[in-house]
């Protein structure tokens, strides 16, 4: 189970901190309204992934239970997602782009909102996981909505996790990069081989 779910715990942590939309939003809003405003933000995003876990969690484990060739497959369609992500970031310009500007001040609870929204309406996220957890199941013959479900707590605990401590850094995170511009191919290349080593370790 544990040489299941270190090597997931870890590749989520360095996926999270990579310049996506999500962890870009949560830096503009410590930079704009503060921890506060970006850590209730952050609630927002990673409480979506329990949507995600879910639909991911019942649909594919009744899938499973039906072939262990359909299983292979499943496996082997992740990798080669997670191979063509690692080429969409190879390909993709690594210069960090984020504004402030229009960012206003919103209620706790409408940060929240907005922030559940953005993940849950997100398809390219459940598709992410689609392709991620199968290949991180300790026991196919076992309960397998359980494991996605342990999967899916560890990958908020973990975005948690990541977002608040950039809520909290976000001024000198947003001038480090603003001095650091090579910051962005550093993380551009630690992504992509993130993508093909989670990739490599599915098929194996």
């Amino acid at each position: 189970m544990l040489e299941q779910l270190i090597p997931f715990f870890t590749a989520t942590i360095l996926l999270t901190l990579a310049p996506g939309p999500d962890i870009i939003y949560v830096l503009v809003q410590g930079m704009v309204n503060g921890k506060k405003h970006a850590i209730i933000t952050a609630l927002g995003l990673v409480s979506g992934v329990l949507v995600h876990t879910t639909l991911v969690a019942f649909g594919v484990s009744a899938i499973i239970k039906q072939s262990e060739t359909i299983y292979l497959i499943i496996k082997c369609f992740g990798a080669a997602y997670l191979f063509y992500l690692a080429y969409k970031v190879f390909k993709s310009d690594p210069e960090i782009a984020f504004s402030t500007e229009g960012i206003k001040q919103k209620s706790l609870f409408a940060l929240y909102r907005q922030g559940f929204i953005m993940n849950v309406l997100n398809p390219k996220v459940t598709i992410f996981f689609l392709a991620l957890f199968p290949g991180f199941l300790w026991d196919p013959e076992g309960n397998t909505v359980l494991q996605f479900y342990i999967l899916g707590a560890l990958f908020m605990l973990q975005g948690f996790l990541v977002f608040v401590l950039v809520a909290i850094l976000a001024g000198s995170i947003s001038k480090y990069l603003q001095k650091h511009r090579n910051s962005g191919v550093v993380l551009k290349w630690t992504q992509v081989a993130v993508f093909i080593g989670i990739g490599i370790f599915i098929l194996l």
